[in-house]
């Protein structure tokens, strides 16, 4: 018998490449969202890739072993899945070109006003040709660009951002004395260090309990004001109603968010329902992208 790996929460746009790379000897079950899982299908499956809420582990009756396809762990009941003698892996390099590529999309499309210049041009396509008009506009080889953790994809940002002639700082207590200098950029011993000095902030890090809400109203205090903010990681890391301050009162110029406290993003919230009115006063400095960095054919 065929060993049977349940994926229950793959989109129909991604099969195609998954299959391909599977190939044969594998029965595979294909599934868009965990409750649409049967009792049966969960119980059968040798393997699960992807996503297992708490509340289905108990189904699992003779999994073997769960892979997360994504570098964070953070939403993984780790020790429920180890009382029940599975084991438990990540993908630690899946994903890091993509998002490197996607942090770095974020802050051009700011950097250079290209969303700003598309919407203003639907608008009005006369009045609005403005060639010298761009509200957002730096030379990236005169600006800073902060990376807080510098695990694989800061890494990877750092590099593109270097690319760009932008000096290149990070913030990362976890990575050892010396590690700045193998890859030529400059490092801050605290957070307020980094903020302070960066045209651009890019968030990188894990979310753990050390991390969560770390870029928070103590870290918009000291930033540098008129940063453009870049969180491609996990949503929590950023407190999006110290974010909302922030940019209200001109500490952060902009923001690029491919990832939210809660997903799908919450309209209750006071920045996405700004956002999603189109406030006049945040008009054009956020940019929503729906957790999509990681994804392309090659990365699944």
């Amino acid at each position: 018998m065929a060993n049977r790996i349940l994926w229950p929460n793959l989109q129909p746009e991604q099969r195609p490449a998954v299959m391909e790379m599977i190939g044969s000897g594998f029965e595979t079950v294909f599934h868009a969202a965990p409750d649409q899982v049967s009792d049966a299908e969960w119980a059968a499956a040798d393997a699960v890739v992807g996503g297992c809420p708490p509340q289905y582990i108990d189904k699992l009756k003779n999994c073997r072993i769960f892979v997360k396809y994504g570098v964070g762990y953070d939403d993984v009941d780790i020790e429920r899945f180890g009382k029940l003698g599975i084991a438990v892996c990540n993908t630690p390099d899946y994903g890091t070109r993509e998002v490197a590529d996607h942090a770095i999309a974020l802050m051009m499309t700011l950097a250079k006003s290209i969303s700003y210049h598309d919407q203003e041009l639907r608008d009005n396509l006369k009045d609005n040709w403005r060639p010298a008009h761009n509200p957002f506009g730096r030379r990236l080889s005169a600006c800073t660009f902060g990376v807080v953790g510098m695990g694989r994809i800061g890494t990877a940002a750092a590099r593109r951002a270097k690319a760009f002639d932008m000096d290149v700082v990070f913030y990362d207590p976890h990575q050892p004395n010396g590690y700045q200098f193998a890859i030529g950029v400059r490092r801050a011993d605290s957070l307020a260090e980094l903020m302070g000095q960066c045209d651009f902030v890019s968030v990188h890090a894990p979310l753990t309990a050390e991390t969560r809400n770390l870029i928070g109203p103590e870290a918009f205090k000291a930033a540098k004001k008129g940063m453009i903010l870049i969180n491609t990681a996990r949503g929590p890391i950023v407190d999006n109603d110290a974010l909302y301050d922030a940019l209200k009162d001109g500490t952060v110029l902009a923001a690029g968010l491919d990832v939210l406290p809660r997903e799908p993003a919450d309209p209750q919230s006071r920045l996405i329902a700004a956002w999603q009115k189109n406030e006049a006063w945040i008009r054009h400095r956020l940019l929503v992208t729906p957790h999509s960095a990681f994804f392309t054919p090659e990365s699944m």
